[in-house]
C-alpha cells in the first residue's frame, strides 16, 4: 500500500513538473533584412529540476545544423557565419531565447530550441519548440527632413543640421542635394545628417535628400524640398521681390522718379505744434479779457451827439444890430459820465432857442429907447 502511494506521488510530481517546464514561444516570425530578431523560448523554472543544456538548431533545405550550444563548459557558436551575431541571455532564469543580429536572407529556416533538465533523482527531462523564420527585404520609404533646434530660419554664423530619415531594410544610403528635384542641383553630402558648422548667407536655398537600400525593388525615394534661410542680423531685413514682380518692374531714370521726399525731424514738428497751440491760447485769452472788461463797465465812455433834428438857431450882432439867424446844424461831443435820454436832447434845444429869443428882444428894445432919446 505504501509503495502504491509513493508511485502515485511520483507520477503526480512528474506530471506537475512537465506542466511547469513547458516551453513557450512563437511558431512563425518574420524578420527584416539587416535588422535584428529575437526567437522566444521561455519556461517557468523549478526547484526540482536544474537546467543542463540549451541547444539551438537550424534546418534549412532539409540539412540540420547546430547554431548555438550552452552546457557546463559555457556558450558555443558552432556555425561560423553566425559568430558575433547570435546570443542567448545568461542572467534571466527560464529565458533561453535566441537573438540574431544583422539578418541575412540565408538566415531563413526552421529554428528549434532544445532544453534538457536534470531532476533530483538524476532523471533527465527534455523539451523542444520550433520556430519558422522568414527574412525579407523591405523597400525604403519616402524620407522626411527634420530641422535642428533652430528650425529652418537661422542667423548667420550659427551651427545647425538637417536630418534625412527613412524606414526600410538596412543599410540605407542617403544623399543630400541643394536645389529642387528636377532642376539644377548640387550634391552636398552622402550622409543622413547634413551639418552646417558656420552658416553663411550663401547657404540659403532649397535642399532635399534621397534614400535607397538593397531591397529587390531597388527603388530610390526622394524627399520634399525644404527652404533653409540664413539671416544676417547685422543688416536690416530686406524683402526679396518675386520673379513676377521682377518681370513687371523696370528701372526708371532719375529724372522720372520725381523729387526726393525729405521729412522734417520729429523734434521740429513737435516744436511747431507747441508754438501754434500757444498762439491760439494767447488770442483766446485776450478776447475773453476784453469781453469781461466791457461787461463790467458798460458806460465808462459815452459820446453824446447834440445834433438837433432841425436847424439850430443862433444869435449874432452885425453893425450894432442883432440878427436872428438859423445856422447850419452843428455837432457837439460833450463827454458825460451818465447816458442821456433822447427826451433831454429836445429839452436842451428848446431852452437854447427861448433864451436866444429873449436876448434878441431885450437888445432890440434897448436900441429903440436910445433912438427915441
Amino acid at each position: 500500500m505504501e509503495k502504491f502511494m509513493w508511485l502515485v506521488a511520483l507520477v503526480n510530481s512528474f506530471i506537475f513538473c512537465n506542466a511547469m517546464l513547458e516551453l513557450t514561444g512563437t511558431h512563425d516570425t518574420e524578420g527584416t533584412w539587416k535588422s535584428s530578431i529575437t526567437l522566444p523560448c521561455v519556461y517557468e523554472p523549478s526547484q526540482d529540476f536544474v537546467q543542463q543544456t540549451v541547444i539551438w538548431t537550424l534546418v534549412r533545405d532539409q540539412s540540420p545544423a547546430t547554431v548555438f550550444r550552452r552546457d557546463s563548459s559555457g556558450d558555443h557558436i558552432l556555425l561560423s557565419r553566425y559568430r558575433g551575431r547570435v546570443s542567448v541571455p545568461k542572467y534571466r532564469p527560464g529565458d533561453v531565447s535566441l537573438e540574431i543580429e544583422k539578418l541575412e536572407v540565408t538566415d531563413s529556416g526552421h529554428y528549434t530550441c532544445k532544453v534538457t533538465w536534470r531532476g533530483q533523482n538524476n532523471s533527465l527531462l527534455m523539451r523542444e519548440r520550433t520556430t519558422t523564420v522568414k527574412v525579407v527585404k523591405v523597400s525604403v520609404t519616402k524620407p522626411i527632413i527634420r530641422a535642428g533646434n533652430l528650425g529652418f530660419t537661422v542667423p548667420k554664423g550659427a551651427r545647425t543640421s538637417l536630418t534625412c530619415s527613412a524606414n526600410g531594410s538596412p543599410p540605407i544610403t542617403y544623399r543630400w542635394f541643394k536645389g529642387e528635384p528636377g532642376g539644377n542641383t548640387v550634391l552636398v553630402s552622402n550622409h543622413a545628417v547634413l551639418m552646417f558648422d558656420s552658416l553663411q548667407t550663401s547657404d540659403t536655398g532649397k535642399y532635399y535628400c534621397e534614400a535607397e537600400n538593397r531591397a529587390s525593388s531597388q527603388v530610390m525615394q526622394q524627399s520634399d524640398a525644404v527652404q533653409l534661410t540664413v539671416r544676417d542680423l547685422t543688416k536690416p531685413a530686406t524683402t526679396v521681390p518675386s520673379s513676377e514682380n521682377k518681370a513687371n518692374t523696370t528701372a526708371k531714370p532719375v529724372s522720372e522718379r520725381g523729387p526726393r521726399r525729405t521729412g522734417l525731424p520729429l523734434y521740429l514738428i513737435i516744436l511747431i505744434v507747441v508754438i501754434c497751440v500757444a498762439v491760439v491760447f494767447v488770442i483766446v485769452t485776450v478776447i475773453l479779457c476784453r469781453r469781461k472788461i466791457k461787461e463790467e463797465n458798460p458806460y465808462e465812455v459815452t459820446y453824446q451827439n447834440t445834433r438837433n433834428d432841425t436847424r439850430r438857431q443862433t444869435c449874432s450882432g452885425v453893425n450894432g444890430k442883432w440878427k436872428y439867424e438859423e445856422g447850419k446844424p452843428t455837432v457837439e461831443n460833450n463827454f458825460m459820465t451818465q447816458p442821456v435820454k433822447e427826451n433831454e436832447y429836445e429839452t436842451i434845444s428848446i431852452k437854447e432857442n427861448i433864451e436866444c429869443k429873449i436876448l434878441v428882444n431885450a437888445m432890440e428894445s434897448e436900441y429903440e429907447v436910445g433912438d427915441v432919446q
